[in-house]
């Protein structure tokens, strides 16, 4: 058996293809874009190219964005200010703090500080807390984007066994927490999970999420298997590479996403849409 690749970069041109078409009906209706602030401060090169990417990404799909770059120097007072003044402002849906900010701040106040409703990231505690009770709300963009590319395969979630390899507050957690909502029974591992193979090798969806290469070896997963990798690593050529053994695990597996190309497209599809729902829900209030 040969896996299936879960073409990422495919299913999110479709997604923000639809993004386009529901985002220039809002502005039409309402006269406005849905707009996203993107804030980042310091220098750190892999913030930026994420950055520019989720920029380029709004412009190209209609909506409004605004890039604020800041130097490392910013004073935590000075940036929860501004996120103040974008709180504030009626043209912007949706506010962003690409992480990881310089030391001296605290990024959890950082979160806090957006308000809910413009909470794209899906990291604050309100936003935690209400996908937790199964209550409406953003979900953060990349266990978002996973779902959406289990759910490509066509193969039912429900009654799945999965497992969750991460235990992140950004990825592990709320991505255990959709698949139970999706009705699947799901497992967390972690670096304290003394024999991980014992449950990978069981489960019909495994999503790897540790950034850490070759986490998940072929001789660790079920045939016919979902998985899904959300790692970003370097190999000893310099390539990026993904939490999974792909090369060996694709023999096993019934579907696979690639990195790239799998979990970093929908990533920023998914934080489209998250704009777009928080733009709609500004407009019926």
């Amino acid at each position: 058996m040969t896996a299936q690749i879960i073409d990422g970069t495919a299913l999110s041109n479709q997604v923000r293809a639809q993004v386009a078409v529901e985002a220039a009906a809002l502005a039409q209706q309402h006269g406005r874009k849905p707009g996203l602030a993107v804030i980042l401060v310091g220098d750190d090169p892999a913030s930026a190219v994420y950055v520019r990417n989720k920029v380029k990404a709004c412009n190209d799909n209609g909506l409004h964005s605004v890039l604020e770059q800041y130097p490392a120097t910013l004073t935590e007072a000075e940036l929860l200010a501004r996120i103040a003044a974008l709180n504030a402002d009626e043209t912007i849906h949706g506010i962003l703090v690409q992480m990881p900010v310089p030391k001296h701040i605290d990024p959890h106040k950082v979160i806090e500080a957006i308000a809910p409703e413009k909470d794209v990231d899906g990291f604050s505690v309100r936003s935690a807390g209400e996908l937790m009770s199964g209550l409406p709300g953003l979900r953060p963009a990349t266990p978002y984007g996973c779902m959406k590319l289990i759910e490509s395969t066509g193969v039912p979630i429900k009654g799945k066994h999965a497992v969750v390899i991460g235990r992140s507050n950004t990825v592990g957690k709320p991505m255990a927490l959709l698949l139970l909502q999706a009705h699947a029974t799901v497992t967390i591992c972690h670096s304290g999970t003394p024999d991980l193979a014992a449950h990978t090798r069981l489960a019909d969806i495994v999503v790897a999420a540790t950034g850490r290469r070759n986490t998940l070896t072929a001789d660790m997963v079920k045939p016919g298997a979902i998985i899904i990798d959300v790692g970003i690593n370097r190999n000893e050529e310099g390539k990026l590479c993904g939490d999974v053994d792909f090369a060996a695990v694709k023999e096993v597996a019934g579907y696979i996403s690639p990195v790239p190309g799998g979990v970093g497209p929908m990533t920023i599809a998914m934080l489209l849409v998250n704009t777009l729902e928080a733009a709609r829900a500004a407009a019926a209030r």
